[in-house]
């Protein structure tokens, strides 16, 4: 079966925007029981030249010769249940293609926890009282990581710890909780090994090692996902067939190719900097010494 890539923003954003799947998804992911799924898009404009002929002629460029791209931040709403009863968090999903994407990250979680609209009222003895919604951020990233390696998804958590005696606190507080936040970090790389559980078999479908010679497709077999995940993959096999999100993919490689032909450009410019710097350093030291001899 042949699917649309969702390492593809236009694809994965199409997937997700079925609030069914989008629910199965997250809910696999974070393992608790999501009620209630309302899915609130961001939307974040990054412009590149289209008409390179443009750049190589370093003709002025016009406005009818660019090409804005909208980048998706995925931001939900969901009300799920907990041992402590039900609660409404905010989940924001990011991908990100490039390492130095982690400022955008950091970014985003700041705006998060400064909105004055991601609040949820609750109701005690008959008093109505704000509360903060909690956050929880899941990461899909295009790269490995540096150190942690042959480990599909990685959750961090939020723990209590007595600095005495060193043990766990297990009660919940909802002032650390509005504080601090949980996060799961999924490095596509990772997602080519041998499948360990339900979760590792869904995630499958981001595998890169199934492309086809046109990257925009993977190849998949239905019958390795469970009966509950199908609508997922089916999801991305109506995907090919949209002309829409085929010229956005189109259009996602073009960025691509430009971002990394900017940060190959950037790299000599470090080495030529570097190189220089290391002849001044040579002549001031050969003027040290020519000074000292006189």
């Amino acid at each position: 079966m042949q699917i649309a890539n969702p390492i593809y923003d236009v694809v994965f954003k199409y997937l997700m925007e079925d609030s069914k799947i989008a629910k199965l998804l997250i809910s696999s992911i974070i393992k608790q029981d999501i009620e209630i799924l309302e899915f609130r898009p961001q939307e974040f404009i990054a412009e590149i030249e289209r008409n390179k002929a443009v750049k190589k002629k370093k003709v002025k460029k016009k406005k009818d010769e660019m090409t804005f791209f909208t980048v998706y931040l995925l931001d939900f709403s969901a009300k799920i249940k907990t041992p402590e009863g039900e609660k409404i968090v905010l989940i924001e999903i990011q991908k990100a293609k490039f390492a130095t994407d982690i400022m955008r990250f950091r970014k985003s979680l700041g705006s998060q926890y400064s909105n004055k609209e991601n609040i949820y009222i609750t109701e005690n003895d008959g008093k109505r009282i704000k509360k903060a919604c909690e956050i929880i951020s899941i990461y899909f990233l295009g790269h490995e990581l540096e150190n942690i390696h042959g480990v599909p998804v990685i959750k961090s958590e939020k723990k209590y710890i007595d600095v005495s005696s060193g043990k766990e606190i297990k009660q919940k507080e909802y002032f650390i909780d509005s504080l601090n936040h949980e996060s799961y970090t999924i490095p596509i790389p990772e997602l080519k090994e041998k499948r360990r559980n339900e979760l590792e078999k869904l995630l499958s479908v981001f595998d890169q090692s199934n492309r086809t010679e046109d990257h925009h497709i993977l190849n998949v077999k239905e019958d390795d996902f469970s009966e509950e995940f199908r609508e997922l993959i089916r999801r991305l096999q109506k995907a090919v067939n949209e002309p829409e999100i085929r010229a956005k993919m189109d259009l996602e490689d073009e960025i691509i190719e430009e971002l990394e032909e900017r940060e190959r450009e950037l790299a000599v410019k470090d080495v030529i900097i570097e190189e220089q710097s290391k002849t001044i350093e040579q002549l001031q030291r050969e003027i040290n010494e020519l000074k000292r001899t006189k």
